[in-house]
């Protein structure tokens, strides 16, 4: 082991301690951290991840998140909308060999999309090209919502992974269709894991309020409807100083932080959202 990566095992076992004693509020013994010789972990703590991902750890619980999914070295997975590839850095290396990693992303060939659709994709298929010992050879899928939605061949993929999207798909009032088609495009016995800033009995849910919080009912809710079952639910990411009811949604925490300097030290102490962590399973039948 080289003294970087040695350097990032110990960071990384001492944010899982940390993380024991502070506000996070990991339930069961299943949703531990995976030791330092599980391919999860060793990706954690690989040297190419920023300075400035790492830090978010403390708040995405990566190890715990993808032990809990049940992601494994030889399936294929599918990211939706992966924004930066904070997931996908990680995801990409422990399935490239026997595996594979897919983005779906934004279809920057419909007409009218922003520019900020088009700026992200090109940064991402940068990063493929110029960093395959991280991403193998990934492939692309087009998610646009509901205009353009085309995940692969039904059944041919593992396992589908969402983080923090949903809140926009039913704000599109695109959302039935989105899980409809992770179910489709899933195996037989095939995984959705999802997570989503949860809404609170304080949230703003009032007819055109946009907040980035979704009831974990409405979530659920959506996944049975397009044929998943629940197999489990964890507060792996949970965060109970979190109210769910701000100025600017959740994006007055951070990471966005929109409010700026009004208020900042609240938020920051606050952290990031309050987020379910919910494991659905397409049926064998």
């Amino acid at each position: 082991m080289t003294g970087l990566l040695s350097f990032r095992f110990t960071i990384f076992a001492t944010l899982a301690l940390a993380l024991g004693c502070a506000g996070s509020t990991p339930d069961a013994s299943s949703d531990a951290a995976p030791d330092a010789n599980d391919p999860i972990a060793r990706a954690i703590a690989s040297p190419h991840r920023s300075a400035a991902n790492v830090a978010r750890d403390q708040y995405r619980h990566p190890a715990e998140t993808l032990t809990f999914f049940g992601l494994e070295e030889d399936m294929t997975v599918i990211e939706v909308l992966p924004g930066g590839l904070w997931y996908g850095e990680i995801i990409a290396p422990i399935v490239k060999e026997k595996g594979r990693y897919i983005a779906a992303a934004y279809d920057i060939d419909l007409e009218g999309q922003p520019e900020y659709r088009s700026a992200g994709y090109q940064r991402m298929v940068a990063r493929f090209e110029k960093e395959p010992e991280v991403f193998g050879s990934p492939g692309i899928a087009k998610l646009s919502a509901p205009a353009s939605i085309d995940l692969g061949a039904a059944g041919s993929v593992d396992m589908v992974l969402t983080f923090r999207s949903t809140h926009g798909w039913v704000r599109d009032a695109a959302a039935e269709a989105v899980y409809t088609a992770f179910f489709e495009v899933l195996k037989p016995g095939g995984v959705l894991g999802v997570v989503q800033h949860r809404a609170s009995e304080k949230t703003n849910t009032s007819p055109g309020s946009f907040t980035g919080y979704v009831s974990e009912d409405q979530v659920i809710q959506l996944a049975t409807d397009a044929g998943f079952v629940l197999d489990d639910k964890s507060e792996i990411n949970a965060n109970p100083t979190d109210e769910a009811n701000y100025p600017d949604g959740v994006w007055t925490l951070p990471p966005s932080l929109t409010l700026k300097d009004k208020d900042r030290a609240t938020y920051l102490a606050i952290g990031e959202s309050d987020r379910m962590t919910l494991r659905f399973v397409k049926p064998k039948s």
